[in-house]
């Protein structure tokens, strides 16, 4: 394997003695660090144990997207294309769950449990593409830098053995960052794509890095596959891998690296050129599908995103946000001069900065694209850059020079990505199991079931049985699917008294009305109010079961009214 530093390049020694407190560990492990690193390794088992069991332990109800999901998913094989043509996703998520079902059935912690062991997978690949980070040299500007870090070799030691050590730092701060990253613990609860999105940017990070560094025809080969996987799995990999391809291109003109990046651009496009049989259902999505349910977003978003990584709006979100950002900033520009003091290089350091300008080049794409095409911006479709940041995050810890130090960092990171982890796995996300319940209480065989908008629909008749004659506006279809088709247009000509009068018609004289309902949904302006209007006109003996939640400490992400309407 060629070398990747220049063949004549000097080693230079560290320009800065080794701290006193690193060179203790070339000289013998003495009983009290022996009892520090134990702890701290139990300490570390007992952070992973826990997100573990969080990743299974979710009491909230599906919400929309993930009984769609699910509802899609456990069709016969052939139909899903069709389902998903009018849904707007990508098949391989929805493949992997409809066997993953047939063994573990469609309960919430059954289909749920998929996303769970993806996420679970992820932490060893994450801490694989840790250690490469770290340990390459080519990812590393000098000794000098390792020096100023207390990780260069020193005496008998070799620089394999300084990044041997520089790759294990990164490596479990990788780790620990994904199993307690808020963000990462939310959608692995979730029944849906994005705990693949992370895992597959994990695999395609190291699949990048092999080719650099051994670019033969198996290691492109893995990169192509992950490349096609990820455009599987989410649409936003296409801007990620464009923002990838940009950047080997640039790369790929000449230099050290250029042969194994022209090869890297070969398994890119042969990644992405796998994607072709999926590319007219893509196409007709592109044209007729998109995003009506939310408006393009604003260059916040960049900003936005990465608060979303670190827990949102909770307060321990808030701080958490801040020490990812600090040794974000570490990371790109920061090198240790001795254990107190660390300067910042406007220059930025060689070790990240790649992956530094790859994930905020792929969230920049992205924002312009949905300026240009009307899509929006969730914070959702950025799961494909989350490995990415946080290994940026990871490589800043080599900037801190004391080993005490470093460890306290990260431990608060750890701390408070636990307290904003927490919340979000016991989050309710959605009020459709109280609104069902409420149904099958008092509810008898025939009554009917409606729903406004029929975004609605899909997580509440999850809940219900099949006694019920069900129907959502605007198409009056059944609630298990959104057709998202054209769906502005759909909302714009669909008729509320029309509808209205079929629910009645469907009800007849002797059955109740039951009405899922909520405003504010985009599209449908006061459409809902006046369905329930219209229907207290003809049946004025209703009464509200149960209100919106809109006044708790978090509230429900997706809330709805239900009204029973009594026969005339």
């Amino acid at each position: 394997m060629r070398s990747m530093h220049p063949v004549n390049a000097p080693v230079r020694s560290p320009e800065v003695p080794t701290p006193p407190s690193e060179r203790t560990e070339t000289r013998g492990t003495t009983p009290a660090r022996t009892f520090e690193q134990t702890l701290v390794a139990a300490a570390g088992g007992a952070v992973l144990v826990v997100t573990v069991v969080l990743r299974f332990w979710t009491p909230s109800p599906m919400w929309l997207d993930e009984a769609l999901t699910v509802n899609i998913a456990k069709a016969p094989l052939h139909l899903i294309p069709q389902l998903l043509r009018d849904d707007g996703a990508p098949p391989l998520y929805y493949v992997l769950l409809h066997f993953w079902m047939e063994v573990f059935g469609t309960s919430d912690l059954g289909a749920r449990s998929l996303s769970g062991v993806i996420g679970i997978l992820t932490l060893p690949v994450a801490w694989v593409a840790g250690y490469r980070v770290g340990a390459q040299s080519w990812r590393v500007a000098d000794l000098s830098d390792l020096g100023a870090a207390g990780l260069a070799p020193e005496g008998g030691n070799s620089e394999n053995a300084a990044r041997e050590r520089a790759g294990r730092l990164v490596a479990w701060t990788t780790t620990l960052l994904v199993a307690t990253s808020p963000f990462a613990v939310y959608y692995d609860t979730e029944a849906r794509m994005y705990s693949l999105a992370i895992l597959l940017s994990a695999l395609g990070v190291l699949a990048f890095i092999a080719v650099l560094r051994r670019p033969t025809i198996w290691n492109v080969a893995a990169l192509a596959a992950v490349t096609c996987g990820l455009e599987y799995s989410h649409y936003w990999a296409f801007f990620l891998v464009a923002a990838t391809a940009i950047g080997t291109a640039f790369f790929a003109r000449s230099g050290p690296h250029a042969h194994s990046c022209r090869t890297a651009l070969v398994g890119l496009v042969a990644g992405t050129c796998a994607f072709g049989p999926w590319a007219p259902t893509f196409l007709f999505q592109l044209q007729h599908t998109g995003t009506p349910w939310a408006t393009p977003a604003d260059f916040t978003a960049l900003v936005y995103t990465f608060t979303q990584f670190a827990g949102g709006d909770s307060d321990a979100g808030r701080a958490l946000a801040l020490v990812l950002a600090f040794l974000a900033l570490l990371a790109i520009f920061g090198s240790a001069l001795d254990s107190r003091r660390v300067v910042l290089d406007l220059r930025t350091r060689p070790g990240v900065r790649g992956l530094a300008l790859l994930s905020g080049g792929t969230l920049l794409m992205a924002v312009i694209a949905g300026k240009l095409t009307g899509s929006t911006f969730a914070d959702r479709y950025s799961a494909v850059i989350l490995t990415p940041c946080l290994l940026v995050v990871a490589y800043g810890v080599t900037a801190l020079t004391d080993r005490r130090v470093r460890q306290g960092v990260v431990a608060v990171a750890v701390v408070l990505g636990l307290a904003a982890s927490i919340p979000n796995a016991f989050l309710t996300r959605t009020q459709a199991a109280q609104v069902a319940s409420a149904v099958l209480a008092r509810a008898h065989r025939g009554d009917v079931v409606a729903y406004c908008p029929d975004q609605l629909g899909p997580a509440v008749s999850r809940e219900l049985d099949d006694r019920f004659d069900e129907m959502a506006f605007p198409r009056a279809d059944a609630p298990e699917i959104v057709n998202w088709v054209d769906y502005g247009a759909t909302v714009e000509h669909a008729s509320t008294s029309t509808f209205a009068k079929l629910v009645l018609s469907r009800a007849g004289p002797r059955s109740v009305i039951w009405y899922v309902w909520a405003p504010g949904y985009l599209n449908f302006g006061s459409d809902c109010q006046v369905i329930a209007s219209d229907l207290a006109a003809i049946r004025p003996q209703h009464e509200v079961v149960s209100e919106r939640a809109s006044d708790t400490p978090f509230e429900i992400f997706e809330g709805e009214s239900l009204y029973r309407y009594a026969p005339s």
